[in-house]
């Protein structure tokens, strides 16, 4: 099928009432779920929810950096970046290291799809980062149900775990 010039290939064949691009019934308890969720994150910003996570984010940095002092180093701008996500790295500790000798928290070295390759973060290197301070990389993840009391759970953790 040619649409405007352009030769597309059907991924899945059938679905001629759908001009042989799609085959299939269309999901609609998948489309009802995207528009309950689409919804969901439109309050969620309405309300500020963003803000919160990022004062969260923000008092997790300010505990490790207050706890462990001179070793904390943000990865990446101190202010353009997600609200939820705080990367960093800590020194004296292989981020792995550190995963490895506190269970309780939920956290990653790197990327997701690098996840378990103990390897510097290929985007952190093509920041300028050493490799040492990209093995040392902690990426951590805020949720819109994190509380202030987990923050203050996880930072006593990292700070026990890095001593």
């Amino acid at each position: 099928m040619h649409l405007a010039g352009v030769p597309l290939e059907p991924l899945v064949y059938g679905g001629g009432q759908e001009h042989g691009l799609r085959a299939g019934t269309e999901n609609v308890a998948l489309a009802v779920a995207l528009g309950t969720a689409a919804e969901l994150a439109a309050k969620d910003l309405a309300s500020g929810g963003h803000d919160r996570i990022r004062a969260l984010r923000d008092h997790l940095h300010h505990q490790l950096t207050t706890a462990l002092p001179g070793r904390v180093h943000l990865n990446g701008p101190d202010t353009a970046r997600l609200p939820n996500t705080l990367n960093i790295s800590i020194d004296g500790i292989a981020g792995h290291e550190l995963l490895d000798a506190t269970t309780a928290i939920a956290a990653s070295t790197g990327s997701a799809c690098h996840s378990g390759d103990h390897q510097p973060s290929p985007v952190l290197t093509a920041m300028g980062l050493p490799a040492e301070r990209g093995l040392g990389a902690l990426r951590l993840s805020l949720g819109r149900w994190s509380t202030a009391e987990q923050i203050d759970q996880a930072a006593h953790h990292i700070v026990a775990a890095a001593s």
